[in-house]
C-alpha cells in the first residue's frame, strides 16, 4: 500500500511540477522574478520549519498513517480550492491580490507537505527494511512515472495550448489524485508505537533537539553539509521553464513535453538505482546522482548559447532535473540507516531544516537573473552542487563499517 499511496501522488503530483508548471502559473498571475523566486523559499521552508516544530509529535504518534492521511487529505483540499479560484476567473482577469492568495495556498500546501514527508518517511522507516527500500524507490517511482506520463500525455496536450492554459482542470485533477492517496493510506497496516518523550517548554527547544544531533554526529554532520550545498538546487527551479519559454522563446506546448521528460527521467534513473542502493548502499547512489544535478544548470547555459540546437535540445536539461527526487529520497533513505528508529524523526527533520537554509535566498536568486542575467546564476549555484558532490567522498558507509 506504501507503493500505491506514493504512485498515485506521483500521478498528481506531474501536474502541479515544481520546475516547469508551478513557474509558469507564477509568470501568468505575475511575471516578476523575484514573486517567482519566492516558490522555493516557500517551498523548503515547508519542508524544514514545521516538521522541525513538529517531530516529536510525529515520532509519539502511535500510528504515522494517520498523519499521512490526515496532511494529504489537506493537501487535496488546498488544490481544489486552487481549482475554485481559476475557474472563478479571477487569474484571467489579473486581479491583484492574486498573487498573494496563490502564495498564501502554496506555503500552506508546503507545510502539509513538510509534515507528510517527515510521517511518511518514518513510517517507512518502521514498516520497510533498509535492504528493501530500495526497491521501493524503484517501484513507486518507475511505475508512478509511466502513469504519470500517460495522464501527462493525454490531458496536458489539452489543457496546455498557445491560447492560454486551464489552470483550472490541471488543479483539480491533482487534488482529486491527492485525494486518492489519501484514500489508501487507510488500508496501511501499522502496529502501534509505545514512544515516550515530554513536549518541550517552548518552540525553541525543538531547534536545540536539530543541534544536538548536529553536534554529536559527525557523519550526519557531514551528511547535513551535503543537503545543504545540494538544496541550492532548488533555487533554480522557477527558472528553467522561464529559460526556455521568456529567453529561447519556446511555445507553451513545451511545458507539456519537459513534464513529461523530467518525470521519465526520474523513472528510468530509478530502475538501476534502486537495485544499486540495495546492494550497495546509499552512499554510492548519492555520489551518482549528484553528478547529474550539478550538470543540468550547466547544460542549460550551454544550450542556451547553442542557437537552432541548443532550441531542439533544451528539453534534455529536465532530464537532469529529474534526478531530483532520487537525491531527496536517497538522502531520507541514509538517514534512516544511520539513525535509530527513535530518532527517525528528529533526523529527518534536521535534514530538512539544513537542506532549506540557502533557500531564503532563493527571491534573491530571481532579482539576480532579472538584473545580471541567467549566466551567474546558473554556473554559481552549478559550483556549490559540486561542492556537495565532492563532500559525499567523506560520509561513512552505514553497511561496511570497515569504510
Amino acid at each position: 500500500m506504501l507503493a500505491i499511496y506514493q504512485i498515485v501522488m506521483r500521478t498528481g503530483w506531474i501536474f502541479k511540477t515544481e520546475s516547469i508548471i508551478m513557474p509558469a502559473v507564477v509568470d501568468y498571475i505575475s511575471g516578476a522574478g523575484w514573486i517567482r523566486g519566492c516558490l522555493p523559499l516557500l517551498n523548503r521552508f515547508g519542508h524544514s520549519v514545521p516538521p522541525v516544530l513538529l517531530a516529536r509529535q510525529v515520532k509519539l504518534q502511535p500510528q504515522k498513517k494517520w498523519m499521512v492521511f490526515g496532511t494529504t487529505a489537506l493537501m487535496s483540499g488546498l488544490f481544489l480550492l486552487l481549482t475554485w479560484l481559476f475557474f472563478m476567473g479571477f487569474a484571467a482577469r489579473k486581479a491583484a491580490w492574486m498573487p498573494i492568495a496563490f502564495l498564501i495556498i502554496y506555503a500552506a500546501f508546503f507545510t502539509c507537505i513538510g509534515l507528510n514527508q517527515l510521517a511518511f518517511t518514518t513510517l517507512q522507516g518502521k514498516l520497510v527494511e533498509a535492504n528493501r527500500r530500495g526497491r521501493l524507490l524503484l517501484v513507486s517511482n518507475t511505475v508512478g512515472a509511466v502513469s504519470a506520463v500517460l495522464c501527462a500525455f493525454l490531458l496536458l496536450s489539452q489543457w496546455l495550448s498557445e491560447e492560454g492554459a486551464r489552470y483550472d482542470l490541471i488543479f483539480g485533477f491533482s487534488g482529486i489524485l491527492f485525494g486518492g492517496s489519501a484514500v489508501a493510506m487507510l488500508f496501511v497496516i501499522e502496529s502501534k508505537d509505545s514512544f515516550q518523550q515530554e513536549a518541550a517548554a517552548h518552540p525553541i527547544h525543538y531547534f536545540a533537539d536539530a543541534y544536538r544531533v548536529l553536534a554529536a554526529d559527525h557523519n550526519f554532520r557531514m551528511l547535513a553539509t551535503v543537503a545543504s550545498l545540494f538544496g541550492v538546487s532548488f533555487m533554480l527551479f522557477p527558472h528553467y521553464q522561464s529559460l526556455g519559454l521568456q529567453t529561447m522563446k519556446l511555445p507553451t506546448k513545451s511545458l507539456m513535453w519537459w513534464v513529461i521528460i523530467q518525470n521519465l527521467g526520474t523513472g528510468l534513473v530509478s530502475v538501476p538505482i534502486g537495485g544499486l542502493a540495495d546492494r550497495h548502499g546509499n552512499r554510492l547512489v548519492l555520489r551518482f546522482a549528484l553528478l547529474g544535478i550539478a550538470a543540468a544548470p550547466l547544460l542549460a547555459i550551454g544550450l542556451l548559447h547553442s542557437g537552432t540546437l541548443g532550441i531542439r535540445l533544451y528539453s534534455s536539461v529536465f532530464v537532469l532535473v529529474g534526478m531530483t527526487p532520487v537525491v531527496l529520497r536517497t538522502l531520507q533513505n541514509y538517514t534512516l540507516e544511520i539513525a535509530e528508529p527513535e530518532h527517525h524523526a528528529v533526523y529527518l527533520s534536521t535534514l530538512s531544516l539544513c537542506m532549506a537554509g540557502p533557500m531564503f535566498l532563493s527571491p534573491l536568486a530571481g532579482y539576480f537573473i532579472d538584473r545580471v542575467g541567467f549566466e551567474a546564476v546558473f554556473l554559481t549555484i552549478a559550483g556549490l552542487i559540486s561542492a556537495s558532490w565532492l563532500l559525499t567522498f567523506r560520509l561513512h558507509e552505514p553497511r561496511h563499517n570497515s569504510d
